[in-house]
């Protein structure tokens, strides 16, 4: 019994230092990839159809790789999955680092994109080491602890890009290296062998039999629809970001770095101080619906800097607004839909929802890049305010149950539906 609980511990704080390094890490590049893309870009008008063509690149890779390595790890176990997605990550960021033409990039993205796929096996850790009853808290804390990497990242990328725009990405791919070391060594098995799947099919692994799937489950699918509607324009946001900060207000890497940090400081507070109380008060229903509310006046911010009030003060308070709806809402998705499934089934739902957010980052980074560049360049965040408001629709109709009627009902598990 001591041991289980010393390796309970050990499981969950390696979880925590992957978490921290995996978001610092990854939002080191954040500040400098159109920065670094420009360099290869002729005509600089199409800086945001380029970025938009990386982004999509990658996430295509993560969408059909998601639903096998997620199924995978309910098989085999998530430990496997999350060393070998480390390693391969270090070769994606060098190549990147690497450059020499938009082609390498374009390789770098897909490495990097495939290497992503294993986010639905921590997603699945997370529910193996933790009691459904407090997984609202801990997937709050572990993005609260996420917030910290997003807060580091940035800054450091936009520091060292004082030096060279192409060093943040190289100390992005010290930060997987140190990753795949650490999970390598110290990271223990979190799924047990009596509690793994029996068999592995093509076709659960099939990403499109995946949305079939979960979409069918009557139980899941007003939630995954609000997902939907609520990652659209988060991706909108994220593709034209630093962009935006370029074209309205002349932005460079370093400021852009910071403000980024400051959206992790912001991720801190939400889901590791206030994350709880909020649930505790207003149930899941309410801050899923708050959180989504403050994405879209965040977004609203972002459409009068792209369009008539180019103010870098409006541009700084949207987008820490926006941040600070999306932690609060993510976190709770993440647990209610965790909490809606059997435990052999964590894999399944993880990659669900890591094939959904990688299905719609193939769409979301091009059709940005298009309304940006074509249309206006207020265009995608209008669009995506009348998307975040069919989300809030959505979920107003979701039945509820508890004495303040504001928590979700909990989901009947239906593993026959996926056989």
């Amino acid at each position: 019994m001591t041991q289980d609980i010393r390796t309970g511990r050990r499981a969950w704080f390696m979880l925590i230092a992957i978490t921290m390094l995996t978001t610092a890490g990854m939002t080191v590049v954040l500040p400098v990839l159109p920065f670094v893309v420009q360099r290869y870009v002729p005509d600089q008008s199409h800086l945001a159809v380029w970025v938009g063509v990386l982004e999509a690149v990658n996430a295509l890779c993560a969408f059909l790789v998601a639903p096998f390595l997620g199924r995978l790890s309910d098989r085999v176990g998530r430990r496997p999955i999350i060393v070998i997605a480390a390693f391969g990550a270090v070769v994606g960021y060098l190549l990147f680092g690497i450059g020499g033409s938009i082609w390498v990039l374009l390789l770098g993205r897909v490495i990097q994109g495939i290497t992503a796929g294993d986010l639905p096996a921590l997603f699945a850790y997370l529910a193996d080491i933790t009691p459904p009853e407090q997984r609202a808290k801990r997937f709050g804390l572990l993005g609260a602890l996420a917030g910290i990497g997003t807060m580091v990242g940035p800054a450091l990328g936009g520091l060292l890009a004082a030096v060279d725009v192409t060093l943040p990405v190289f100390a992005t791919a010290g930060f997987a290296a140190v990753i795949a070391v650490l999970s390598l060594v110290l990271l223990p098995e979190s799924l047990a062998p009596e509690n793994r799947a029996t068999e592995l099919t093509v076709r659960d692994m099939h990403p499109l039999r995946v949305f079939r799937e979960v979409f069918a489950r009557r139980e899941l699918r007003p939630l995954m629809l609000a997902l939907v509607f609520t990652t659209v324009p988060f991706l909108f946001f994220v593709n034209n970001f630093s962009v935006l900060a370029i074209d309205s207000i002349a932005w460079t890497a370093t400021q852009v770095g910071l403000v980024t940090a400051a959206v992790g400081i912001i991720d801190i507070v939400i889901q590791g101080l206030l994350l709880g109380i909020l649930v505790k008060r207003i149930g899941e229903r309410g801050v899923l619906i708050a959180g989504i509310a403050a994405q879209g006046v965040g977004m609203l911010g972002l459409a009068l800097v792209a369009s008539v009030l180019a103010e870098p003060l409006v541009f700084i308070v949207g987008t820490l607004v926006l941040a600070a709806g999306q932690g609060a809402a993510t976190a709770t998705m993440d647990a209610v839909l965790s909490t809606a499934v059997g435990h052999d089934e964590q894999g399944w739902i993880a990659g669900a929802i890591q094939s959904l957010n990688s299905g719609l980052g193939v769409v979301a980074p091009l059709l940005a890049g298009a309304l940006y560049a074509s249309i206006a360049h207020s265009a995608p965040y209008w669009l995506g305010i009348a998307l975040f408001a069919v989300a809030i629709v959505l979920l107003a109709r979701v039945r509820t149950t508890g004495s303040a009627s504001a928590t979700l009902e909990p989901a009947a598990t239906e593993p026959a539906a996926r056989h």
